[in-house]
């Protein structure tokens, strides 16, 4: 029988949504950072006897690598958040990608230790893939019941957003970071050493945000509730439905987000061999624009549905891709840029409410399993293939026009999936 909840004192709840925020921006510019490297570095250092075209695949495949285990560490650590807590896993889930990012810059190349450098790259990349696995779900479940414990229910959308935030400034500090160190130093040297500092100085911010999770309040909603001994078996059993839409949400926007941020990079700099810091210019304001259009799309969101807001964004991100591609081809660096910040900015549209909308979806003791599963199984289908996807595409029909249609059909179904959603805007968590 589920009691009354204790109440989230406002400053409680300031200290959850700043937190969310930072402790998100980290695992993003650890997870971010990873692509950016695969992109512009990865080929030359971990895959140098390669072809180009092959060497930057392999690339992209050591990056998806990551997606394919994020389910599992969605479906470990939302078990461990519906039965242990929100707050514990959080913390976990941080310690894990800190470690494995902090690794990553210490791996050799591939000319000093062979094979090795690649295997060890992997390895540590499944690592980061568990981390994030396992800090969506927490964070989106952790801000979404706080919000209700502190009377703010109505405005649910917005403050849950601000964990949405943390992926365009963890983007934005790990395109930021590759963009200074390539400016600053010759080639040679970037290629050596300069790309791991990055990778290194994520140390330093993962230690600030232990601090501040350590001081969070566990949600007032999972206090309240009797424990699920059996989550996972329980969301399946009788949330089925509502994974499968989420991940049918989830698609376009993950394909949409890594098509114009990681593989558009490659093909500025690599075929239409361009350089490098027009795509990652592009990247940085699409991630600035972000930061207004994630937060108004969440309180717009708020204020006339969760539905209607998404499928204006799908339909943005499918009409945009076929805009965008033919601006990037003109070789314009004006306009590369634009066609790249646009298509970022669309994908914050959905990106927005998601948070609120894919939470409430689920009930309290499945609350943590069943986003972070259906979230982290999307990103297989999504993130993990797209930027290989769109490399295949582009290859095999010599046209960007691929890529478009791809990026069209997963908005589609995204469309589809709002459709059939029931409403979520006024539910109350408890």
């Amino acid at each position: 029988m589920t009691t009354h909840p204790p109440q989230t004192a406002p400053s409680s709840l300031r200290r959850v949504v700043l937190s969310a925020f930072a402790g998100t921006s980290i695992e993003w510019y650890d997870f971010f950072l990873f692509g950016s490297a695969a992109a512009l570095v990865f080929p030359q250092v971990f895959f140098p006897e390669s072809e180009p075209g092959v060497g930057l695949l392999l690339s992209f495949m050591t990056y998806g690598v990551a997606f394919i285990v994020r389910p599992f560490g969605g479906i470990f650590f939302g078990f461990l958040g519906d039965v242990i807590g929100r707050k514990n896993v959080l913390i976990a889930t941080l310690l894990l990608m800190g470690v494995g990012t902090f690794l990553i810059g210490l791996v050799p190349s591939f000319d000093v230790i062979g094979i090795w450098a690649t295997v060890f790259l992997v390895l540590l990349r499944i690592i980061q893939g568990l981390g994030l696995g396992g800090e969506w779900g927490g964070a989106a479940t952790l801000s979404a019941e706080h919000a209700d414990g502190a009377g703010r229910s109505s405005s649910r959308g917005l403050l849950a957003s601000w964990m949405q935030l943390g992926v365009p400034a963890g983007n934005l500090l790990a395109v930021g970071a590759m963009y200074v160190m390539q400016a600053v130093m010759p080639e040679d040297a970037f290629l050596a050493w300069g790309w791991r500092v990055p990778f290194l100085a994520s140390a330093v911010l993962v230690a600030i945000c232990f601090w501040m999770r350590a001081a969070v309040d566990e949600s007032p909603l999972f206090d309240a509730e009797q424990r699920e001994a059996t989550p996972l078996r329980t969301m399946l059993r009788s949330h089925w439905r509502q994974v499968l839409i989420t991940i049918g949400l989830r698609i376009a926007s993950d394909v949409s987000y890594y098509v114009f941020a990681v593989f558009a990079l490659s093909y500025i700099a690599n075929t239409l061999e361009l350089p490098a810091s027009i795509g990652l210019t592009g990247v940085i304001v699409g991630c600035l624009l972000q930061f207004l259009v994630i937060p108004f799309s969440a309180h717009l969101s708020d204020r006339i549905g969760r539905r209607p807001v998404y499928i204006i964004g799908a339909v943005a991100v499918g009409v945009w891709s076929f805009i965008a591609w033919p601006l990037i081809g003109t070789g314009e660096p004006a306009l590369a840029v634009a066609a790249i910040a646009v298509g970022i900015a669309a994908q914050g549209i959905m990106y927005g409410p998601m948070a609120a909308f894919i939470t409430e979806m689920f009930g309290t003791r499945v609350r943590a399993t069943g986003a972070g599963f259906g979230y982290q199984v999307a990103g297989i289908l999504g993130g993990a293939l797209a930027p290989f996807v769109a490399q295949l595409l582009t290859e095999s029909f010599q046209t960007t026009f691929a890529v478009s249609i791809y990026v069209a059909l997963t908005a589609v179904i995204a469309v589809i999936a709002a459709a059939v959603a029931k409403e979520t805007t006024r539910k109350e968590l408890a």
